[in-house]
């Protein structure tokens, strides 16, 4: 299965959590984050999402597919930072230069090995922080989840369904695709990659055609139910407790902390670029 998760329970103390804390905890955590380019800072976030990812209970295994696709990710933005320094404008010069290749804007230097390496370290401790959501959320409460943050019912709901809709996506795809290998289908030696793209069809039919389908039988089913006339009812109820409270106070004690720092501080959160690569210049 390319793209999907599977919520489980589990006996921890981060799953005891209302849902709408840990969400919360999550976003103002990131808004802080996104404020600091100090390796060192980060370095603290990470800490504190490596905590959260432990406490989970998630393992490895469970996310493999998701922390691959991921690193990639991280590792190929940061690279291509690296090398022509695109995302870093307004954040680091040029100064420290320890290689120039034959163009322009082929350079390294100090700055951009720093920009680097901090941004791959925030991409990664942010998906540390969302990572946790969707495996430990279950799956009949997302609804009453984002409606007790204060969203409306439509959005709440378009929002279950879209959670909902992703593993269904890829459980039907893996299905599609063990039914056609059952009757002789084999990818894998399509021949190039532009007839693999065009033997995809017997996969992105029958899966697209489903979803259609699928999605016709959510809409008749909340129109009989005369969904959107009026305010809904929610079969689960969550409600606050004091270590739910607790959390969003250390969040929000973070965030407002490294914005007012942020603010009087000229320096605060800017790039740190360690002295050991300001010698490599020289």
């Amino acid at each position: 299965m390319l793209v999907s998760w599977k919520y489980k329970d589990r006996d921890t103390l981060y799953q005891s959590l209302d849902p709408r804390a840990r969400l919360i905890f999550v976003l103002v955590l990131m808004l802080a984050l996104m404020q600091v380019w100090d390796l060192r800072l980060i370095l603290l976030f990470t800490a504190a999402a490596l905590a959260q990812w432990l406490s989970s209970g998630l393992t490895f295994r469970e996310t493999r597919t998701f922390w691959l696709i991921m690193l990639g990710f991280a590792t190929a933005l940061s690279l291509l930072t690296l090398l022509t320094g695109n995302g870093g404008w307004g954040t680091f010069v040029d100064t420290h230069i320890i290689w120039q290749g034959p163009w322009r804007w082929m350079t390294l230097s100090s700055e951009r090995l720093a920009f680097a390496v901090a941004q791959f370290t925030r991409i990664v401790t942010l998906a540390l922080f969302f990572a946790p959501i969707p495996y430990t959320i279950h799956p009949a409460r997302y609804g009453v989840t984002f409606k007790g943050l204060g969203v409306g019912d439509k959005f709440a709901v378009a929002t279950d369904l879209a959670f909902r809709f992703v593993p269904n996506l890829a459980h039907d795809f893996q299905t599609t695709m063990d039914a056609q290998k059952a009757r002789g289908y084999e990818l894998e030696r399509a021949g190039g990659a532009l007839k693999a793209l065009r033997n995809l069809a017997p996969l992105l039919v029958p899966v697209t055609i489903g979803s259609i389908l699928k999605g016709e039988d959510v809409i008749d089913a909340m129109d009989l139910r005369a969904f959107g006339t009026g305010p809904r009812t929610w079969y689960h109820r969550l409600v606050y407790r004091l270590r739910d409270y607790l959390l969003i106070g250390a969040a929000v004690v973070t965030f407002v902390l490294v914005s007012v720092l942020n603010l009087g501080l000229a320096t605060f959160g800017d790039l740190w670029v360690p002295e050991v690569l300001v010698r490599l210049a020289s």
